[in-house]
């Protein structure tokens, strides 16, 4: 199991999305399912300025996942970065928001300025999986202040085809990452 969405046959390995590429993801988990109530809650805390829910979903994320970040081995969180014009118009980051508490939760040190979105990107949402690839390629830089560690955790609020973590992942294991690894709030149903 590489994304931690369910499959139907369970003596397949990987889920749909995982079987059709090469992945530059270690491995990754998801509090929930994308489905009502959750879709709605983030839609809410991303677009209605609810940063305090970040809290709340990083305390879950911890709760769930503290285990599987010391067995990963897990040496920095990294939040997937919004376009400056995008967390202008926004406010905040919510992936920053979740990454900050669940880097306070584990002892994990955050660092945010490693990762930056250089090119400002469509909205991913009404997109297929080969658009959102395209859609984000060379989407992301990396600070040239990043020292390579081991092993890093992506944080972002969403998993659906994977295109965005692969992307940021891609990019971080060029620089000198061995593993690359992801939690979100919830991913999609995959079945």
């Amino acid at each position: 199991m590489r994304c931690g969405k369910p499959i139907k046959d369970e003596y397949k390995e990987y889920c749909s999305d995982c079987a059709k590429r090469t992945s530059h993801i270690t491995q990754g988990r998801s509090l929930w399912l994308h489905k009502e109530p959750v879709s709605t809650a983030i839609y809410k805390f991303k677009y209605n300025n609810k940063r305090s829910w970040g809290e709340l979903f990083a305390a879950e994320m911890a709760q769930a996942y503290k285990d599987q970040v010391i067995k990963w081995g897990i040496e920095e969180i990294i939040p997937i970065p919004l376009h400056k014009s995008r967390k202008r118009k926004r406010g905040y980051n919510q992936a920053e928001i979740i990454a900050k508490c669940l880097s306070e939760k584990t002892g994990v040190p955050l660092v945010s300025d490693a990762l930056f979105r250089v090119k400002k990107t469509t909205a991913q949402k009404k997109l297929d999986r080969q658009e959102r690839m395209e859609n984000l390629r060379d989407a992301f830089a990396l600070s040239e202040r990043w020292k390579p560690v081991a092993n890093v955790l992506l944080i972002d609020d969403i998993y659906t085809t994977g295109a965005t973590v692969e992307q940021a992942a891609k990019i971080l294991k060029k620089a000198g990452a061995q593993n690359v690894y992801f939690l979100t709030i919830s991913i999609g149903q995959g079945i």
